[in-house]
């Protein structure tokens, strides 16, 4: 499969510091370019842009950075997040070199349909994401599970078991890793009813012993 090439332009940020909400107001993104090498670049980003080429390539997918006719390769990293609306607030471009092998999260994305599901047991997924090590250019930009193999209780699968070309991208997350599983429904336990306890006046006057009348008549005798 043919992988997509991702650009986005941006513009060196001359406005640094508290003043840097003066650019937000305008739908502008603050970032900062650095890596190897070089010295960190202040730039900024079309709000609009970022959001739709990040949400298409996160934090494991190369992109080409395109800044003052320069074309730099970068991956996107520590993304923040307006706490009230969720929108990008800053990111960082780290520049990659193309011949150094990096190591980076990717997705795990779940396809197809399990038999065991579909029998009313449920699938748990473990793990959304693992480790790997790879030049940049051959990261994937996610690895597809599929979990149409999983047909009973304690079916699963594992790191080791997924479908990467391992020529080219190697595992730093365990391979016994599980990623998905399937486990038996939960049964919820009825709750056991407690033993009321009787105060002595919620017993009927009925039940309620009178004092012995013999033993009243003779405590009289005595008195007399």
């Amino acid at each position: 499969m043919t992988k997509t090439t991702h650009q986005i332009n941006a513009q060196v940020r001359t406005i640094l510091g508290s003043k840097v909400k003066q650019i937000k107001r305008q739908g502008l993104v603050p970032a900062t370019v650095y890596g190897k090498g070089m010295e960190s670049i202040s730039i900024q980003f079309v709000g609009i842009e970022l959001a739709k080429i990040f949400s298409e390539t996160g934090e494991s997918v190369l992109v080409e950075l395109l800044l003052d006719g320069n074309k730099l390769p970068i991956l996107f990293k520590n993304p923040q997040y307006h706490y009230l609306d969720g929108n990008l607030i800053h990111i960082d471009c780290y520049k990659v070199n193309l011949k150094e092998k990096i190591t980076a999260e990717v997705p795990i994305e779940l396809i197809g349909e399990s038999q065991a599901v579909k029998d009313g047991n449920i699938l748990i997924e473990v793990t959304d994401a693992v480790e790997v090590e790879a030049l940049p250019a051959d990261l994937p930009e996610k690895i597809e599970v599929d979990i149409s193999t999983l047909l009973a209780i304690d079916d699963h699968i594992t790191v080791g078991m997924l479908n990467i070309d391992k020529s080219k991208v190697e595992f730093k997350t365990n391979e016994d890793q599980i990623i998905v599983k399937i486990d038996a429904p939960r049964v919820e336990e009825e709750p056991v009813a407690a033993e009321e306890t009787v105060a002595p006046g919620d017993v009927p006057a009925t039940e309620q012993k009178a004092p012995e009348e013999g033993a009243a008549t003779d405590e009289k005798k005595e008195e007399k």
